[in-house]
């Protein structure tokens, strides 16, 4: 395996157990009562399809690279990193509604838990984003072909896996607010 790529999955390991903490944390205080039960924004299904489909144009881009079809994988590292952009404009807009249903991030726990998740999923999205324009950038260069996969590979990591992540946490918190 490459050092880079061994990097990545030390990385996204780190990344698993911190949310894994997270969501530990969320389940054990839950159970202590005073818990706020409260109704998910609904930007959230919207982030939720956002994050899926970006997934599908990254694998585009992941395909169209491996066959050197670079207008292609222009395309579709375009299109990945403006519905990553939305996706993260939609989380504002979903703290947005929170506030609206006076879901404060201090007061009751779990207004709090809901804005940790989703801040510092953001926070990583944001590495993703920028990793993405380094290869929208890199695809422009003619960096990125069948002879020179590391770095789209590692961003098609990296990317599907925020992508599994944010569904993952969406999951538990439709199960568990």
């Amino acid at each position: 395996m490459h050092p880079k790529k061994f990097a990545l999955w030390l990385f996204i390991v780190t990344v698993v157990m911190i949310f894994a903490a997270f969501t530990s944390a969320h389940i054990v205080r839950q159970a202590d009562g005073d818990w706020l039960i409260y109704d998910l924004p609904t930007m959230l299904w919207y982030t939720s399809a956002i994050i899926l489909l970006s997934s599908v144009f990254m694998q585009w881009a992941y395909m169209a690279a491996k066959k050197d079809k670079l207008e292609q994988v222009k395309l579709a590292l375009a299109i990945t990193t403006v519905l990553g952009i939305l996706f993260l404009v939609g989380q504002v807009k979903a703290w947005g509604q929170l506030v609206d249903n006076n879901i404060y991030f201090n007061g009751n726990p779990a207004g709090s838990f809901l804005y940790v998740f989703t801040f510092v999923h953001a926070l990583h999205l944001v590495s993703g984003v920028i990793y993405l324009i380094y290869m929208l950038i890199s695809s422009y260069k003619y960096k990125v072909h069948a002879k020179n996969m590391l770095n789209m590979e590692m961003c098609s990591t990296w990317w599907h896996f925020l992508g599994g992540l944010w569904i993952y946490l969406f999951i538990f918190l439709l199960l568990n607010h």
